[in-house]
């Protein structure tokens, strides 16, 4: 691990009570193997929604530890850039982070494209925002503790977010974690995936681009390309983890450096030898963004005034 830049400064499906010891299927073995210490006992509760999205009927799917209350709340966006992925994909993410902060993980399964292109993903992931700052107490969170996290495409939209929360007055968002984010749909920062041995090349980053912003300029709108903002000061704090082998660090270590430029406390891990579909589920990586979130959502003070937060929605 290098560390490159110090830091500045109702139930669709029935609840499910799971072992959180237990690998489930489909759940990554590296994740299945590494749970912390302590937190392998505990018995997670999971229950599928919806609420109303940009699109449609917005899925959300919620993990708490059994029987916890007054927990952070952490939005997590899977990846698969713009154009696949699902709840299932960041199962074992969400339980992972569920235990070892521990928090209320809402995990969002917003629009995909083509069917749906920008705007629509970012629109489901402030839907999603707004919900969890409006109900996450009904199910023992505390959204005064909101944090958003995500990887490849939802490492974007977890920046996206940030932007579009501070820009609308709300939810208040204390922390983001961008896991090999896609930043960049200029792909003028992308790096040699021959040179970095990457996984992934520049011929599938076009086609979901093509895909997710099918008119030229919006590749220039903030809230899809975080490095074209002129204004990315008052964003909250920042984790930004990279893997050597992956054409998109460049772009993600560049934005790092955006963000420093503006007085935004960040934190940015190289993890060597790692190439891009293995960092979401690196071990090292899921620790350190565990930490992360468990000392930026560590409770304010008793007289700290409470977070603003978005008109209640329904669902």
């Amino acid at each position: 691990m290098e560390t490159l830049l110090a830091s500045v400064a109702p139930a669709s499906t029935p609840d499910d009570t799971i072992d959180g010891s237990g690998a489930a299927a489909g759940r990554p073995a590296s994740i299945a193997s590494g749970m912390v210490d302590g937190a392998s006992s505990r018995r997670l509760q999971i229950e599928d929604l919806h609420i109303d999205g940009h699109a449609g009927p917005l899925p959300l799917r919620l993990y708490r530890p059994v029987g916890a209350t007054a927990l952070p709340v952490v939005l997590y966006f899977h990846g698969g850039g713009f154009v696949a992925g699902s709840l299932d994909d960041a199962d074992g993410v969400a339980r992972y982070l569920t235990q070892a902060v521990p928090a209320l993980v809402v995990s969002v399964g917003y629009s995909l494209a083509p069917d749906w292109p920008f705007p629509a993903a970012p629109e489901d992931a402030h839907a999603a925002a707004c919900w969890a700052a409006a109900q996450a107490h009904r199910y023992g969170g505390d959204a005064d503790r909101l944090a958003v996290a995500g990887d490849d495409a939802g490492g974007n939209l977890a920046a996206c977010l940030v932007l579009m929360a501070r820009d609308r007055h709300g939810p208040a968002i204390a922390a983001q974690v961008l896991v090999g984010p896609m930043l960049d749909p200029s792909m003028t920062l992308l790096g040699d995936a021959v040179r970095l041995n990457s996984d992934l090349d520049e011929a599938t980053c076009a086609a979901c681009y093509r895909q997710y912003l099918p008119h030229t300029q919006l590749r220039l709108h903030p809230y899809a390309s975080p490095l074209e903002s002129r204004r990315l000061g008052g964003l909250p704090p920042a984790l930004i983890a990279t893997a050597e082998c992956d054409v998109l660090h460049k772009e993600a270590e560049k934005y790092a450096a955006a963000l420093i430029a503006v007085g935004v406390p960040i934190q940015v891990v190289r993890y060597p030898g790692v190439q891009h579909g293995h960092l979401r589920d690196h071990l090292p990586a899921l620790a350190e963004t565990a930490d992360f979130l468990r000392r930026r959502l560590a409770p304010a003070p008793r007289d700290a005034a409470p977070s603003p937060c978005c008109p209640e929605r329904s669902g």
